[in-house]
């Protein structure tokens, strides 16, 4: 689905992203963890067209996109949800959905979305699905910024399916939520890798990366430590080391 090659971003002297090489798979959920200040949203956006690489290619379904703007990135498949919220607050909740499932024109897509949500016909008929897939079916009259927070959390990932993407990169989507809001999000996300969708995530809380991902890749200092299953990235020590802590000696 997605190949970076020999991948670099630098700023000046500093190199936010180096040499850095993954691929993620049709219908695989892709974690990308890693410290502060390691790369990781440097990765996102240089994936989503936000920031143009140094060095390197993006390639999805093996093309070429490193020279696509980010509104051409999402036609090609790639959509994305914010680590801080970006709904459109002063529109219902329907809308927000409206705007982004008419952000492209290709039948193909909207079939996809009617694939993964039961076979939805009308466009009304696959807003009601999304609202159903959020858990705010009855709300879409609603103004998105008057939902709590949870709700918004929610609506945000709704809105990047509705872009019909082949590609979902979820940027820290767990954020200030609670924990049975996270364990809600969890079968969320397991429920699109079981449609087929492909999705990287970046994520601080472990129990949710490790829960949902199939691989994960551990960046430090722009560049990729380990790459592995959740079991063999727990036991690896140079990612103890760098991360996620040593084991603590018992007296």
């Amino acid at each position: 689905m997605l190949k970076l090659e020999n991948l670099s971003k630098h700023f000046g002297g500093v190199r936010a992203v180096d040499d850095l090489s993954i691929e993620v798979n049709r219908g695989e959920v892709f974690g990308l963890i890693g410290p502060n200040g390691s790369g990781k949203s440097t990765t996102v956006n240089l994936i989503c067209g936000v920031y143009t690489p140094t060095a390197g290619s993006i390639r999805l379904l093996g093309n070429e996109i490193s020279g696509l703007t980010p509104n051409r990135r999402l036609v090609a498949g790639v959509a994305r949800t914010f680590q801080n919220i970006r709904l459109f607050d002063d529109m219902p909740v329907w809308k927000n959905l409206w705007v982004a499932q008419n952000s492209t024109e290709d039948a193909n897509k909207h079939n996809l979305l009617r694939r993964w949500f039961g076979g939805a016909g009308s466009d009304r008929d696959e807003i009601d699905a999304l609202l159903e897939f959020s858990g705010l079916g009855g709300r879409g009259g609603e103004l998105a910024g008057s939902l709590a927070f949870g709700e918004q959390r929610r609506l945000e990932l709704a809105r990047a399916v509705a872009a019909k993407p082949q590609l979902l990169l979820l940027d820290e989507p767990a954020a200030g939520m609670n924990l049975d809001e996270i364990k809600d999000l969890a079968k969320r996300i397991k429920g699109l890798r079981e449609q087929g969708m492909s999705i990287i995530l970046v994520e601080h809380i472990m129990e949710l990366v490790m829960g949902v991902t199939d691989r994960i890749a551990v960046l430090n200092f722009g560049g990729k430590i380990a790459e592995g299953t959740p079991d063999e990235i727990q036991k690896n020590s140079v990612v103890q080391e760098a991360y996620l802590g040593k084991p603590q000696d018992v007296a």
